[in-house]
């Protein structure tokens, strides 16, 4: 009998899940995911998505990796599921800044606090290997799942985009919210790199 290798410790974790690289075989996923009326009212997303373009999307994508931006799809530490996709994007490493987007696209696991973990594995790369010194996000004022879970998470609301966004029909509010490397720091929980030891 042959000793199975053993399953390597995911760099970027949280308590339930962890943060891999897209890979060419989760557009399928993803476009599912997006194609969800209900997931993409959450998002900043018009029309639907097909294969094709979230082909295209990936090629982008796969050559900014690293660079501007870092993409990753959540999946759960139990048994490896892909659930979602987060990252940042618009990473200013001279200013120390990066915006962050996030979604869990399985519905049947909404609300179970995936997303949260999932955030602070990102916030703990952000601040922690970056070096980055805020990190924001934006967040349609309907959407009062998720604005709990960056509340949770430590993000601070730094103010209102009166009727910045335009979709189904009407202009939506949008909040802006932020977190510090010093309010980070501060945060009563493990980061990452202690879930692995």
């Amino acid at each position: 009998m042959t000793d199975q290798p053993a399953k390597p410790l995911p760099i970027l974790r949280g308590e339930h899940v962890y943060l891999r690289p897209g890979e060419r075989s989760d557009i399928p996923n993803w476009v599912r995911w997006l194609n969800d009326a209900e997931t993409s009212s959450f998002l900043n997303m018009r029309a639907p998505m097909s294969q094709a373009m979230e082909e295209k999307w990936f090629e982008d994508m796969v050559g900014h990796q690293g660079k501007d931006q870092f993409h990753y799809v959540i999946c759960l530490l139990e048994n490896d599921q892909p659930i979602g996709s987060l990252g940042l994007f618009a990473v200013d490493y001279v200013n120390g800044n990066a915006g962050i987007g996030i979604s869990i696209g399985e519905k049947s696991l909404w609300g179970k606090g995936y997303g949260t973990d999932a955030m602070n594995a990102l916030l703990d790369f952000g601040f922690g290997m970056l070096r980055l010194e805020r990190m924001w996000l934006e967040v349609y004022v309907f959407n009062k799942r998720a604005r709990r879970s960056y509340d949770k998470s430590g993000f601070v609301l730094e103010g209102t985009e009166r009727r910045a966004v335009f979709k189904q029909g009407r202009y939506l509010d949008v909040e802006l919210m932020s977190m510090l490397r010093d309010e980070w720091a501060a945060l009563a929980r493990k980061k990452s790199w202690d879930l692995t030891e």
